[in-house]
């Protein structure tokens, strides 16, 4: 079993910045593909970014490209989610997410249905 919290949410005003982390409780957390997904209030769930390995590839959802980096540190068993030039539409609970089978976040990249275990989630708020 993988557990994963997530921390760093808050209040920020628009055009702010944030990193979340989540901290992964698993020994071949490397093995691991990592992503990020936010649920607004009223909407479903949506993708963000993935990273598949250290120094690997990393995939971002369009509505974040070129404002959200996605990173990990296998020796901290952490990913990161560096969240610049916030709006206002970013506000949303952001969830953590690992699937043990990589190739299956590859095949698939912006699907929930590649991961088997998700964090409980972290609020971030985006104020105009």
């Amino acid at each position: 079993q993988v557990q994963l919290i997530e921390s760093g949410g808050g209040l920020v005003q628009a055009g702010g910045s944030l990193r979340l982390s989540c901290a992964a409780s698993v020994r071949t957390f490397s093995r691991y593909a990592m992503g990020w997904f936010r649920q607004a209030p009223g909407k479903e769930r949506e993708f963000v970014a993935a990273i598949i390995w250290s120094g690997g590839s990393t995939y971002y959802a369009d509505s974040v490209k070129g404002r959200f980096t996605i990173s990990r540190d296998d020796a901290k068993n952490t990913v990161y989610l560096r969240m610049n030039t916030l709006k206002p539409e970013d506000t949303a609970v952001y969830y953590c997410a690992a699937a043990s089978d990589p190739l299956e976040v590859v095949g698939d990249t912006e699907s929930p249905r590649g991961y088997d275990y998700w964090g409980q989630g972290t609020q971030v708020t985006v104020s105009s």
